[in-house]
């Protein structure tokens, strides 16, 4: 019996369920503002992050990001906010896209 190698998986900083790397968005924090990359191939420390405004709102609340990301006060996630709230959008329009 043949097996394939076992998938990532990572823990989502809102709501705190463990998911393979690939249901999850990978962020990182540029100048104090807080990206998306959803190639993974930006530098720095990363946090995972379903693409959904929930889980977002989960992580503000709890002040989730600065602790996954080990850096100090309030980080900027007004353009992580845009971007999920345009990937809802389409979602709700039936439109899919792969990357958020």
């Amino acid at each position: 019996m043949k097996r394939g190698r076992a998938a990532p998986v990572r823990t989502c900083v809102g709501c705190r369920v463990r998911t393979a790397k690939s249901g999850l968005l990978r962020l990182v924090v540029v100048e104090g503002v807080i990206v998306p990359d959803p190639r993974g191939r930006l530098p720095g420390r990363g946090a995972h992050l379903h693409p959904a405004l929930e889980c977002l709102e989960l992580a503000e609340r709890r002040r989730a990001f600065p602790r996954a990301f080990r850096l100090p006060g309030p980080l900027d996630g007004g353009a992580l906010r845009a971007r999920l709230a345009v990937h809802a959008a389409r979602q709700q329009d039936g439109r899919s896209e792969s990357d958020v």
